[in-house]
């Protein structure tokens, strides 16, 4: 049975004070002992937190108690094993950074589609589906016939689309993420530079698995997440991958048959980058993260999203 209720949560709003939100909202997280990151900033909140479920649903009631917050909408699932191993809660400029001012979802954006609407949408030949996550994350899984953007960053994107779309001849657009908050702003972007039928999945890859059937689906893989578990599948199990210490990239049963995979060290994409010093240093944090492991506590270097 899951021990941990995962909440993934933002929104888009006038935050002038939030630098005074912070240690009220951390304070709130360590007192019911819930772990993960939040960010805050002047457009709103962002992050996924983690706990059982009278703590989880104590934060979240702490969070919405302000006005400005009463109709967040968050996402759930589950993890059988704790997803986060430290709390934060930090300041940022954006809480999703693509590094252009103008863009302000609460002002404009593209529409919104359900989950139960999405295959309809991306069969139809007319639009142009485009993948607003990062290549590691593409890799793993993704809708049929999205494009990869192939970008390393969100703050890369906007480049993407100065230098890949034409107004003029794709008057369709729709685009997906994780979670929603990605192709929210990434709509945003694309209706400031003139694009009018602009579309993105409500509630992002991880409501989509949650709502439509494996039969029915479109989406074919595993969905990466920034958290303990890798990747989530259909109805929201975990996924069947594990993550390399080394470079972060997720890896497959293959990737860990190589010679270049070694625990906590590397893989067959990063093994060849690292110098002897920083592979020693993996190594020393491999070891101390399984005598806590034999000791039944938590290694807080250990390596987390």
């Amino acid at each position: 049975m899951s021990s941990y209720i995962v909440a993934a949560l933002y929104k888009f709003v006038h935050l002038p004070d939030y630098a005074d939100l912070r240690d009220p909202l951390l304070n709130c997280l360590l007192g019911h002992k819930v772990r993960g990151s939040l960010l805050l900033a002047e457009e709103g909140i962002n992050g996924t937190i983690a706990g059982n479920r009278s703590d989880l649903d104590a934060v979240l009631a702490h969070i919405k108690s302000d006005p400005r917050f009463s109709d967040l909408v968050h996402k759930e699932s589950t993890a059988t094993e704790v997803p986060f191993y430290r709390t934060k809660v930090k300041l940022k400029k954006e809480i999703v950074t693509m590094g252009i001012a103008r863009v302000d979802p609460n002002q404009k954006v593209g529409a919104y589609v359900k989950p139960e609407n999405w295959n309809e949408l991306i069969s139809d030949p007319d639009v142009l589906v485009i993948d607003t996550r990062n290549d590691y994350e593409h890799e793993l899984g993704t809708f049929k016939g999205a494009i990869d953007p192939g970008i390393k960053t969100f703050r890369e994107f906007p480049g993407y689309i100065q230098n890949n779309l034409d107004i003029k001849k794709h008057k369709k657009v729709a685009m997906f993420c994780t979670g929603g908050i990605r192709c929210e702003k990434s709509t945003s972007y694309l209706r400031t530079l003139g694009f009018e039928n602009v579309y993105h999945l409500e509630g992002g890859i991880i409501k989509y698995l949650e709502k439509v059937s494996k039969e029915e689906s479109l989406w074919f893989g595993e969905c990466f997440v920034f958290d303990n578990r890798v990747s989530l599948i259909h109805d929201l199990d975990e996924g069947h991958r594990e993550i390399c210490h080394g470079c972060r990239r997720a890896l497959s049963e293959q990737d860990k048959k190589t010679p270049e995979y070694e625990l906590g060290v590397s893989c067959p994409r990063c093994f060849d980058k690292q110098t002897p010093k920083r592979q020693q240093a993996y190594r020393e944090r491999q070891y101390q993260m399984e005598l806590a492991e034999e000791r039944s506590t938590i290694h807080m270097g250990a390596p987390q999203k």
